[in-house]
């Protein structure tokens, strides 16, 4: 921790008191600090209630003219450090693109970024008067957003743009890319806004719905499509899970072994060699040597030399020459017509 962090963090924690002393009813003072989760997580109006012995509503009532009292002394600047902690935050969100997930802040002005601080950096940004608060909801992280650029409605309008964009893209897009798409200043506003939704997720640089596996892996499957489809060609089982191990991903601890079993049962994933994986949706099919030989032949609609055979092959196999030389002379449903030239057996 260097000094200008240390300093930051003690500056947010001594505001957060010093606004809390000025609230002169200790009852009001247990009702903010359990509702923002100052000291432990955050409780219910019900559960404060219960304690208290108040009503929901009446804690509803109370929270809310707490925090219009601050307010009004906020924007007097009345309230203690209420100022120098307001400019230390809008200096960061310039940086941040004008908006920023509260945890994504918290990093920049604390040395912590548990629950806690993210609670004390929620209440300074709440009683700010230049900032606007993003509350979390099924469709927004909890943010916090230069009001100068940003209202709430227009905050949540500019978080839609963007994940409407993504999902008529169709694809996984860089924020580079939105921004030729979108009218932003800046690429940053755009990866700021987007960082807010909770329909979309991010992945090496790559935005997209979150129901995309390929931004969003959730089981072993989704992560092994997602290494196949960066590498752009087919990999051994043992260097896909080498490169899961390696990666960002949640829950990679995986084994090998593991990782076998998915790539056999799922129909995204091709056997095309000794423990060679490709994606069907290369162009790849299921199947024998045999089978590959076959589908050759089929679509030939005749007898083709043995080394055009093998080139064909070679484009859906990573096996050995021998390997498909041994298949054309061994199984039944192939039959030799002329020097080193077969067709199916079945063929008139």
């Amino acid at each position: 921790m260097n000094k200008t962090e240390n300093q930051s963090n003690m500056d947010i924690k001594s505001a957060v008191k010093d606004i809390l002393d000025t609230i002169d009813r200790e009852r009001e003072r247990e009702i903010i600090a359990r509702r923002f989760g100052l000291y432990d997580r955050r409780e219910t109006l019900e559960q404060i209630g219960e304690l208290l012995g108040i009503t929901r509503e009446r804690v509803r009532q109370l929270e809310k003219a707490i925090l219009a009292r601050l307010k009004a002394f906020a924007d007097e600047d009345k309230l203690p450090h209420i100022s120098k902690v307001e400019k230390q935050f809008i200096m960061h969100l310039h940086e941040l693109g004008r908006v920023a997930r509260i945890e994504d802040l918290t990093a920049r002005v604390s040395s912590e970024n548990t629950g806690r601080e993210q609670a004390h950096v929620t209440l300074l940004a709440t009683l700010a008067p230049h900032l606007t608060l993003l509350e979390e909801n099924d469709n927004y992280y909890q943010g916090v957003a230069i009001t100068e650029y940003f209202e709430e409605e227009e905050l949540k309008k500019k978080v839609e743009e963007i994940v409407e964009a993504v999902s008529k893209n169709g694809k996984p897009c860089t924020v580079e890319e939105l921004y030729q798409q979108l009218s932003y200043e800046h690429p940053s506003h755009i990866q700021a806004l987007a960082s807010l939704s909770k329909k979309l997720a991010s992945l090496q640089g790559q935005w997209g719905l979150v129901k995309w596996p390929t931004v969003n892996p959730k089981n072993i499957r989704d992560k092994i499509y997602v290494v196949l489809q960066q590498a752009g060609k087919p990999l051994h089982f043992s260097e896909i899970s080498k490169k899961i191990q390696e990666s960002n991903f949640r829950r990679k601890d995986v084994t090998t072994q593991a990782i076998h079993n998915e790539l056999i049962k799922d129909k995204r994933f091709v056997l095309i060699g000794r423990g060679i994986y490709a994606l069907d949706e290369w162009g790849y099919k299921r199947g024998t040597v045999a089978d590959i030989i076959s589908d050759v032949l089929r679509k030939e609609k005749g007898p083709l030399h043995r080394d055009e055979i093998v080139k064909r092959v070679l484009k859906h196999r990573q096996v050995k020459e021998t390997t498909i030389l041994l298949n054309l002379q061994g199984k039944p449903q192939f039959k030799r017509t002329a020097k080193a030239t077969y067709d199916l057996a079945n063929q008139s």
